[in-house]
């Protein structure tokens, strides 16, 4: 498994990099907290904690170009989320329920819509990697999913379409150790996804999820054989989901409290440490917990106030021609809900 210490070009990083890296790995924490909260006090029907994955998130996200790259997460990408920039209230409109994947310009942002079939998005990553590659742009895709996701049919069709075609995607697998209630020796035989990639004929690395410097150098790497000749790589972040898989389920009934405090250090504390090693001193810690205090009051205000959707977009928005059956169905809604 790769680690910072076991990697001496990480005290060559920049460090307004590592601070960079660690405001955002902060702002995804305290919006996932907050985020639990909100669901709580009825502002959001529904979320997907995910808390202790801030490290594998954001250090992979902080080593792709946005200008020529492209993400493709699933449902549980906060992090991935504030590292890329998108819009929060654009990004959050899905747990509010107030659209499909989200309210944002998914080509220009380059950051695909979230993503609720397991293992859907991985498909679609590859499809637009090898497009681009056929196309001559020395662009690459990542995708997210979990080790319970690494089961699904589609991620081996994707793999090994990717490693026959050469297709530039990065599979950055989030091993929090749980699928669901199911945990990982009862859903991935070997232990590891990273060795599947042999099978595929692409490299493959299991990597400390928890540090985000280890996270970043193992992504700048496979990001670099991706552009030279589209190798694509399985990046597996070994790391754990503290909390529940969905504001909806109740870790409790599979696993104890004990499990979580046993996990190992927390990701945000354990950089902290490292930045403390590196003389960054708590004035600069507070002042950053008060500015993204003040952004999460500010992002709660937007929320209470949502956006306004026609409820016909879900229908306008499927196929450029659409079908007899959803011109019907589209009539069908608008009768019901508009009386039209």
């Amino acid at each position: 498994m790769t680690t910072t210490d076991e990697n001496a070009s990480s005290r060559e990083l920049d460090p307004n990099l590592l601070r960079r890296m660690f405001e955002l790995m902060l702002r995804a924490r305290r919006l996932d907290e907050s985020m639990v909260t909100w669901q709580r006090q009825g502002l959001i029907p529904a979320y997907p904690p995910s808390r202790g994955q801030e490290a594998a998130q954001v250090g992979s996200a902080m080593a792709l170009d946005r200008e020529r790259d492209f993400v493709f997460p699933s449902y549980r990408e906060t992090g991935v989320a504030v590292a890329w920039g998108v819009d929060l209230v654009g990004y959050l409109s899905t747990h509010q329920a107030l659209w499909h994947g989200g309210l944002w310009d998914s080509a220009a942002e380059r950051f695909a819509p979230l993503q609720a079939v397991v293992g859907g998005s991985v498909l679609h990553a590859v499809g637009w990697a090898h497009g681009r590659r056929l196309d001559g742009a020395d662009a690459v895709s990542i995708v997210y999913f979990g080790d319970g996701a690494s089961s699904q049919g589609d991620v081996h069709e994707a793999m090994n379409f990717a490693g026959i075609f050469g297709a530039p995607t990065i599979f950055f697998v989030q091993n929090n150790r749980w699928a669901l209630s199911v945990p990982l020796d009862r859903e991935v035989a070997g232990g590891s996804v990273a060795a599947r990639a042999a099978g595929y004929g692409i490299p493959g690395v299991q990597i400390d999820g928890d540090d985000p410097i280890a996270v970043y150098l193992a992504t700048r790497d496979a990001i670099a054989r991706a552009r030279a000749d589209g190798t694509p790589t399985v990046i597996e972040a070994m790391t754990y989901r503290r909390g529940p898989h969905a504001t909806s389920d109740d870790p409790g009934r599979y696993r104890t409290l004990e499990d979580e405090r046993t996990a190992g250090p927390d990701p945000i504390e354990r950089f902290r440490d490292v930045l403390n090693g590196r003389g960054v001193d708590a004035a600069w810690f507070d002042e950053l917990e008060r500015a993204v205090a003040a952004e999460l009051d500010g992002l709660r205000d937007t929320l209470e106030r949502p956006q306004t959707v026609a409820g016909t977009d879900m229908f306008d928005h499927v196929f450029i021609e659409p079908t007899p059956q959803v011109t019907a169905q589209r009539a069908s809604w608008r009768k019901e809900s508009e009386h039209v």
